[in-house]
């Protein structure tokens, strides 16, 4: 089944109507959220990071 692609165009055009876009303040506050998310992941994987480093190293006894 072959569409030609004025209709397929004109398919694209009519479904992105119907979309909802999310206004400036929803976008800032969204891509703020998404800035803190990543800043609390880096913060817990450093942590963890530094916990299993100071595990490995005193179960191996490296660095005394």
């Amino acid at each position: 089944m072959a569409t030609s692609p004025f209709k397929f165009l004109q398919e694209v055009r009519e479904e992105t109507r119907k979309v909802t876009w999310p206004s400036r303040k929803e976008t800032m506050i969204t891509t703020a959220m998404v800035f803190v998310m990543v800043a609390v992941a880096s913060v817990f994987f450093l942590v963890a990071d530094q916990i299993i480093r100071l595990a490995v190293t005193f179960v191996l006894g490296i660095g005394s």
